[in-house]
C-alpha cells in the first residue's frame, strides 16, 4: 500500500483474437505472452494485487502458473470484439467489492500485448498519478511515428487534409518538414493508471485530466498484428541477450 492507497493491477486477456489466434498466450521467446506482463507487475513496489480478467479457462490456468490471481471468469458478453475496456473494469471492481469486500483506490491497466513494458514504467505511472491530485488518470504515450498534420482523407476522389488548416492554423502543414510541426504523441497501450472513482463515478477509463507517461518507441510495441509480434520477438531477443 502506497500513501495509504490500495493499488490493483488488472490484466484483461480475453480468449478470442482474430489477427493472431490465442494471442495472449502465444509463445514469445519461449514464454506465454501474458507472462511478461505478470512478471513485471509482480516486481512493482506499489501494486497490492494482480488480477487477470479473462473468459478463457486456459488463459486463467497459465496466469495462475505465473502467480497472478484469477478470482472469476469474465462473462462471455464482456469478451466480444466490440466490448470496450470500461464495462470489463467495472465488472472486475464490482466482483471484488461484492465477493471479497476489496475496494482499491487506484487501478493499473496492463495489457498483455505490451511485453516490452518494464516495472519502472508501472511504478512511474503510479507515482505520477499519486503526485497529481487533480488528475483522473495517467496514460503512457510515445512519439507518433507520423505527424497527424501530414495525414489525408479522400473526398470526392480528391485528397483533403485530415486535419484542416482552419483547425490547426498552419498553412499547408503537410508540406512542412516535421521539425516545423508540433510534436505529436500516440498512446501505446502499455500502462494506464486510473483512479477508481474515475471508472465508477465518471464512467470513463481516463476522465478529463490525463497526465502523460512518456516511453521510448522501442519499449512501446503493442501486439495487434503478426508483424507486431515479429517486431516484439526481435526486440525481446535483443533484451534477453
Amino acid at each position: 500500500m502506497f500513501q495509504n492507497k490500495k493499488i490493483l493491477a488488472v490484466i484483461p486477456a480475453r480468449g478470442g483474437s482474430k489477427s493472431i489466434p490465442r494471442k495472449n498466450i502465444k509463445l514469445l521467446c519461449g514464454k506465454p505472452l501474458i507472462a511478461y506482463t505478470i512478471e513485471e507487475a509482480k516486481k512493482s513496489q506499489y501494486v497490492d494485487r494482480i488480477v487477470v480478467s479473462t473468459d478463457d479457462p486456459e488463459i486463467a490456468r497459465i496466469a495462475k502458473e505465473y502467480w497472478a490471481e484469477v478470482p472469476f471468469l469474465r462473462p462471455k458478453e464482456l469478451a466480444g470484439d466490440d466490448v470496450t475496456d470500461l464495462p470489463v473494469f467495472q465488472h472486475c471492481l464490482a466482483w471484488l467489492r461484492e465477493h471479497e469486500n476489496f475496494r482499491p483506490d487506484i487501478v493499473v491497466h496492463l495489457r498483455p500485448t505490451a511485453p516490452l513494458r518494464k516495472v519502472k514504467h508501472i511504478d512511474r505511472g503510479i507515482e505520477i498519478l499519486l503526485n497529481s491530485p487533480d488528475a483522473d488518470s495517467v496514460r503512457s504515450v510515445c512519439l507518433a511515428p507520423k505527424n497527424p498534420l501530414k495525414m489525408w482523407k479522400i473526398q470526392n476522389n480528391r485528397l483533403a487534409p485530415f486535419i484542416p488548416e482552419s483547425f490547426n492554423g498552419i498553412k499547408e502543414a503537410y508540406n512542412l518538414p516535421r521539425q516545423k510541426l508540433p510534436t505529436a504523441y500516440i498512446q501505446n497501450g502499455s500502462v494506464d493508471v486510473i483512479r477508481v472513482k474515475t471508472i465508477l463515478e465518471k464512467n470513463s477509463m481516463t476522465g478529463d485530466i490525463i497526465i502523460p507517461l512518456v516511453m521510448e518507441e522501442y519499449e512501446s510495441v503493442n501486439i495487434d498484428t503478426k508483424i507486431d509480434f515479429l517486431i516484439a520477438e526481435q526486440l525481446m531477443k535483443k533484451r534477453l541477450k
